[in-house]
């Protein structure tokens, strides 16, 4: 893994940086930067943004291992997100999980042979009306079946 941005990524940092009042408001979103430029949030990562952020190590790393959005390890280029909580539970989230796990022949927290998803279980993603439902990536899919998720899992190949 680099252990430096690229100039792309460092003048972007810079922009980021530059659009808030004070360094600690934009560790978030510098973080999500951190994340895109070298796949998940390593230790070498978290180094590389405090040279550019002039912020220590430690600050970075408390926040990047209080949120379940940063990886702390390699995933697949999709992450699938199944909402577990109660709302979409009631509604089936249980089988649209294994329905995924035997489809991927993956668990939680693991990535596919191929390395094209990581399936994982998320608290809440704010979609309780139309559950049960999951993300992958950035996109929400809602009021899932079988069929739906066959769909949606063909995109990606």
């Amino acid at each position: 893994m680099p252990d430096t941005f690229s100039t792309e990524a460092k003048a972007e940092l810079k922009k980021l940086m530059d659009s808030y009042p004070d360094r600690m408001s934009a560790v978030m979103n510098a973080l999500h930067l951190t994340q895109r430029e070298f796949g998940y949030i390593s230790y070498e990562a978290l180094e590389a943004l405090s040279k550019e952020m002039d912020l220590p190590v430690q600050q970075l790393e408390d926040t990047a291992s209080f949120y379940t959005m940063y990886f702390k390890e390699p995933v697949g280029e999709n992450v699938i997100w199944v909402c577990h909580t109660l709302p979409c539970a009631l509604r089936g989230s249980a089988n649209v999980f294994e329905y995924l796990k035997d489809k991927l022949e993956i668990d939680a927290g693991e990535t596919t042979n191929d390395n094209r998803f990581t399936l994982m279980k998320a608290e809440c993603l704010a979609s309780c009306g139309s559950a049960p439902m999951m993300q992958v990536n950035d996109d929400y899919f809602e009021d899932l079946t079988e069929e739906k998720i066959d769909k949606i899992l063909g995109k990606f190949y």
